[in-house]
């Protein structure tokens, strides 16, 4: 993406979501997918490249949840009647949505009916690799856990053309993905890769209960039940 500068800022790409060119394009896509129109919640991802979804997220009258970077502070919930039209694209940036949205503790998430995650790369049969941090996981897994999503529910990325390849290895906590959009095309996957069915537990240390308060709070609502 560099080479070819296709890629925007943050630059450079390296170690993050890449923003990419024609990531509005891409947007506008989703945003005429009868799964966004018929979406009433949406989590997206935080990150630059999606910040044109998050807009049209709050825009068309939709509930935003969005992660806070790295899930330190957990999840914010962004409702646009609690917006003014005018602050929608500041509130689509992360100083925006902590101005503008509500730091919610888990047991107020809502059912989402949208994911839109954010990637480096993905393949045409669904496989996603994203900044090796695995939080877009870890989200999924916590909404999984909390049956607030099910194997049903869709998840989509916005890249660039670049970013879509042919094939990419895929792990078993990875999630696959179900629809791609470009600024040039909407590819339906098909994925017959299985979708994560909640936390790996066994793969949770000490350090990333203290590092992620959402895991240790999910963590503390299991035992309580």
């Amino acid at each position: 993406m560099e080479e070819r500068n296709v890629a925007r800022f943050p630059r450079p790409v390296f170690n993050r979501i890449p923003n990419f060119e024609g990531a509005e394009e891409a947007a506008r896509r989703l945003q005429e997918l009868q799964i966004f129109q018929d979406a009433r919640v949406l989590k997206v991802n935080p990150d630059s490249p999606q910040k044109p979804i998050r807009e049209s997220v709050l825009s068309n009258g939709k509930i935003l949840v969005t992660p806070a970077p790295r899930l330190k502070s957990g999840f914010l919930l962004l409702d646009p009647k609690s917006v003014p039209k005018s602050a929608f694209s500041y509130a689509s940036t992360i100083k925006g949505a902590f101005k503008y949205g509500r730091q919610i503790d888990l047991a107020e998430l809502p059912r989402v009916d949208l994911i839109i995650v954010g990637s480096v790369a993905v393949s045409l049969d669904g496989a996603r690799i994203g900044k090796g941090g695995g939080y877009s996981e870890i989200e999924c897994g916590v909404l999984r856990e909390l049956n607030l999503i099910d194997e049903k529910t869709p998840i989509a990325t916005t890249v660039h053309e670049v970013q879509v390849l042919g094939k990419i290895p895929i792990e078993e906590h990875d999630i696959p993905i179900d629809i791609i959009i470009t600024p040039k095309r909407i590819i339906e996957t098909k994925t017959r890769y299985s979708r994560p069915k909640g936390i790996f537990w066994e793969k949770v240390t000490e350090k990333m209960l203290q590092d992620i308060p959402v895991l240790k709070e999910l963590k503390g609502m299991k035992h309580a039940t």
